[in-house]
């Protein structure tokens, strides 16, 4: 007689029945197991090297169909609210070979190179429809005429370069600073000529004197010394005295008004030596 077979499980039979009763093994067995085959798949496949960059190589060419599908190519340059000038220095500063897929611009570093240019104030940079990267320039506008070392340069009102300029004569309209330093000084400058007022036709320039103080240069070889505090008052005093007295139509060489307190008028040489020989007259 055959003995009886147990028909109890083994020890490894009850462990793995124990195992899959366990919480989260059935989702494992569903999910988590598939997903590391494919993974492990994947990692053997991407260990061939010839395999990998076959994989970039049509990842790169699919990636260039879709840049360069029509839609996306930029085919011109457009540049508005620009001098001529300027946008002649604006295209020769961003040299473009069109057509260009608009996935190969870098539009904000357009916008800074653009604003590079003394001219700019600000920049804006935009691709439009029909292929079109639109450049819109706010430029600076010329406040002042700066004579230095360098020659003759024209400043915003706040000082910032925008170009040079060939000659005087080629910007009558704008007053004329000279000096070192009077370039960083242009707003108070600015005050200056404004507060000129009724001898507004006589001045020929502003002086920087000490980069801390201004001269107002007139015809006639006259000038009116400011103080480095309250300038404009010491000016607005200097032409009230001579609305008053007619002083600048005399035969004065500077007025002097450092001092408020204190004014002190400097004659012409001519009319220091017509007032030395009528002393001597009246002396005999």
């Amino acid at each position: 007689m055959r003995p009886m077979k147990d028909p109890a499980p083994s020890r490894l039979a009850y462990r793995l029945n124990r195992l899959l009763l366990r919480r989260g093994m059935k989702k494992f067995l569903r999910f988590g197991l598939p997903l590391l085959l494919l993974l492990a798949v994947g990692v053997i496949w991407a260990s061939d090297e010839v395999r990998r960059q076959d994989a970039w190589d049509r990842v790169a060419e699919v990636r260039r169909q879709v840049e360069e599908r029509p839609e996306f190519m930029v085919h011109m340059m457009a540049v508005e609210e620009a001098s001529p000038s300027v946008a002649a220095d604006i295209r020769t500063l961003l040299p473009m070979d069109f057509p260009v897929s608009s996935f190969d611009l870098d539009l904000d570093g357009l916008r800074a190179t653009v604003q590079t240019l003394d001219a700019v104030a600000d920049a804006s940079v935009r691709i439009r429809s029909g292929g079109v990267l639109a450049i819109e320039v706010v430029e600076r506008e010329p406040a002042v005429i700066w004579r230095s070392g360098e020659g003759l340069v024209l400043l915003d009102a706040e000082g910032h370069r925008v170009t040079a300029l060939a000659a005087r004569i080629d910007r009558p309209d704008l007053p004329l600073i000279v000096g070192q330093g009077a370039g960083d000084a242009v707003p108070e400058a600015l005050e200056v000529v404004k507060a000129t007022g009724p001898i507004f036709v006589r001045v020929r320039g502003l002086l920087r004197v000490g980069e801390r103080r201004w001269d107002v240069i007139l015809d006639r070889d006259q000038r009116i010394m400011l103080p480095e505090d309250n300038p404009v008052i010491a000016l607005e005093k200097a032409i009230a005295l001579d609305a008053a007295q007619d002083l600048l139509e005399r035969d004065i060489a500077a007025v002097d008004f450092r001092n408020l307190r204190r004014p002190v008028i400097r004659l012409t040489p001519a009319a220091s030596e017509f007032l030395y020989d009528t002393e001597l007259k009246v002396d005999e």
